[in-house]
């Protein structure tokens, strides 16, 4: 169940992040208020996986999560670089945190 926690918790991030970006500078309260229910969310999740999931594994797979999918997000919605280098080391994040779930607790 920790690992689910720490999925949602880092899908949440991703919706933080991408609302962040469409508060423009919190001036949007709609997005204002998602980019807080998305925080809340994330941080309440984090929290019930590292009762379990090691902290630094818990912390670099949340933050893995976040990075990638934010990072796709930027690339699909936001015309952010999509050049094979970029597209690479994306590729290596998602290896490394596929990694840290098989040798995870």
């Amino acid at each position: 169940m920790a690992w689910t926690y720490l999925l949602f918790a880092g899908i949440f991030e991703i919706g933080f992040t991408t609302f962040l970006k469409l508060s423009d500078g919190f001036k949007d309260l709609r997005y204002s208020a998602l980019f807080l229910a998305c925080s809340l969310i994330s941080f309440f999740c984090l929290s019930k996986a590292i009762k379990t999931i090691p902290l630094g594994t818990a912390y670099a797979v949340w933050m893995g999560i976040g990075i990638f999918g934010t990072a796709i997000i930027g690339i699909m919605f936001y015309g952010e670089p999509n050049n094979a280098l970029r597209v690479g080391f994306l590729t290596l994040l998602l290896v490394a945190l596929i990694g840290l779930r098989l040798t995870g607790a």
